[in-house]
């Protein structure tokens, strides 16, 4: 039998790490008027497999930088955060959400994914 794994209990704590992602690659074969919508999905998709949460909350200053350039020019890269928080409400279906919020760089180049420390 296989051993299992502890790294499945650790999962759900709270943690807030930065990517990079590159929206370029996802926007091949998009018709113009349903990039900018489709960048917003890719972001979100992106939040819940790196985070393992459904709940997927994503800043207004992130979503006008991804529409910054109008619906056809997405920027090609964009640098993100994203804090998997608990969850206040009492009735919610899910106990952890995900905030995915912008980070401004000047450039992308060398960067890698990071854990920022809570304060």
């Amino acid at each position: 039998m296989a051993k299992t794994s502890a790294k499945r209990s650790t999962a759900k704590e709270p943690v807030t790490r930065d990517y990079t992602i590159h929206l370029h690659k996802h926007m091949q074969k998009i018709s113009f008027k349903k990039r900018a919508p489709r960048a917003v999905r890719v972001v979100r998709q992106f939040a819940a497999k790196c985070m393992t949460t459904k709940d997927v909350r994503i800043d207004t200053k992130l979503n006008k930088f991804l529409w910054s350039n109008g619906v056809r020019n997405v920027p090609r890269r964009v640098r993100i955060r994203l804090s998997r928080k608990r969850n206040e409400d009492e009735d919610a279906k899910e106990k952890m959400f995900t905030l995915v919020q912008h980070v401004p760089v000047e450039s992308f180049k060398g960067l890698q994914t990071e854990t920022v420390r809570d304060e």
